[in-house]
């Protein structure tokens, strides 16, 4: 068996939960603090934790390579063999969760940035042939093998900043072969990384230039991705999610309903970016039809919050989407008080939010979205993992769970969201191994 004990933990921190699903409303503030504390891993599972001295007890401990071993136990049945790792004093926190990312693509968008810089818009850029068509060009010039060696870069970067699980949609390729071809990125990087990686069919993020135009034009590409594209990704197993722009001069309301209700009935779970640039209803639809999360929620109305917060939809907020474009935040303290489960997320893309760290965005939360440190954490780790409906093994230090845990060489916990623009990780450990140390 597998077995490693992590003793001299400062102090463990992670959200108060059963285990099966995320905090709601005030439940988000229930953040569990054991001082001294040590965790036992078997297999990759967290099986018992406790103080210290007292796990340290139970544990017949093989000493670095050698044959020495210790046991200290009265009790007569002997433990494994495990491997003892000193976390000196560190704090420890879940991996975090980042559950809404386009980490697979072509390409850059520095230029655009400098053109927000000098006052052009969004909307200004995507209408000059910018935005997400200038990646989709690129992505699709781009191999399969040039797509997987620089998304293989960004996770290893991504880890290094604490990401242990990460969601990734396709969408910058808008035809079948190119969506396709990200999805395999996708799945070459499910078999090759450490990270827990969860895959979401995207082709209904922008109209490509083939299919502008009038509304006859438009359809003609929603038929290829409600006949084409969707059975196909399903057919070969490549996301279980389907996700959808729906937005002012990308998908409207009743060609986002169209779409979601076709990937429904092929099995997808639903995901929706939702009242971004604009109040469409967008977020209503997604809690209508079940989606398991709303995402970015910036305009969102108060008819939208109320919606969240009365169904098991998750709402997640990007808050360094609204920092790269200047643009509003998303009511997430309104959500909070209201009772919904708010997880925070990257929205990592080269266009509207070029970063990875998720320690920055619970300085985001924090500052611009008046959220406790308790509930940023909560919304940064558990409620992040219960968006992938992985809640259930991820996103929490609990026996039962998988052991992905931060090692953290900080003086308290809130440094992560306090220390902004830093990198408080100092050793990862990925499914009870030690993955990287920073």
């Amino acid at each position: 068996m597998d077995s490693m004990l992590i003793y001299n933990i400062g102090h463990l921190i992670t959200p108060q939960t059963s285990g099966q699903k995320g905090l709601a409303g005030a439940a988000m503030q229930k953040i569990q603090v054991l001082a001294d504390a040590a965790v036992l891993v078997e297999n990759g599972i967290i099986t018992r934790i406790g103080d210290s001295s007292t796990m340290k007890s139970l544990v017949f401990v093989a000493e670095s390579l050698t044959e020495h071993f210790e046991y200290t136990s009265s009790t007569q049945t002997k433990p494994p063999i495990v491997q003892m790792l000193d976390a000196q004093g560190m704090v420890a926190l879940p991996g975090f969760v980042d559950s809404h990312t386009h980490t697979v693509f072509g390409g850059h968008r520095a230029n655009e940035f400098a053109m927000r810089s000098a006052g052009k818009t969004y909307q200004e850029i995507a209408a000059s042939g910018g935005g997400i068509l200038s990646t989709m060009n690129a992505t699709r010039a781009a191999s399969a093998e040039e797509l997987y060696t620089i998304a293989s870069k960004r996770l290893h970067d991504m880890l290094r900043h604490g990401t242990t699980t990460v969601e990734i949609k396709s969408g910058y390729g808008l035809n079948t072969a190119s969506e396709l071809k990200m999805l395999e990125v996708v799945a070459e990087l499910q078999r090759s990384h450490p990270m827990t990686i969860i895959p979401t069919f995207l082709g209904a993020h922008a109209f490509p230039p083939e299919f502008q135009g009038d509304v006859h034009n438009r359809n003609r590409y929603i038929d290829i991705i409600i006949n084409e594209m969707l059975p196909t990704v399903k057919e070969r197993g490549l996301a279980q999610f389907c996700d959808i722009f729906c937005e002012q001069n990308y998908f409207s309301l009743e060609q986002t309903e169209r779409i979601l209700n076709a990937a429904l009935e092929l099995g997808f779970k639903l995901k929706l970016h939702a009242d971004q640039l604009s109040s469409s209803g967008a977020s209503e639809l997604g809690v209508r039809l079940g989606a398991v999360s709303v995402d970015h929620l910036e305009c969102t109305t108060e008819s939208g919050v109320q919606a969240i917060a009365s169904s098991t939809t998750i709402a997640t907020a990007l808050p360094g989407a609204s920092l790269f474009l200047n643009h509003p935040y998303p009511p997430v303290r309104r959500l909070i008080d209201a009772g919904a489960t708010v997880a925070l997320a990257t929205d990592f893309n080269p266009g509207s939010s070029m970063t990875y760290s998720m320690p920055m965005m619970m300085t985001l939360a924090c500052t611009q979205m008046q959220i406790t440190p308790e509930e940023a954490l909560t919304a940064a780790t558990l409620n992040g993992a219960t968006a992938l409906e992985l809640a259930y093994e991820r996103g929490s230090l609990e026996v039962g769970k998988q052991a992905d845990m931060l090692l953290c060489d900080i003086p308290d916990w809130r440094f992560c969201a306090y220390h902004f623009g830093t990198n408080p990780i100092s050793m990862i450990i990925k499914n009870g191994k030690v993955v990287s140390t920073v």
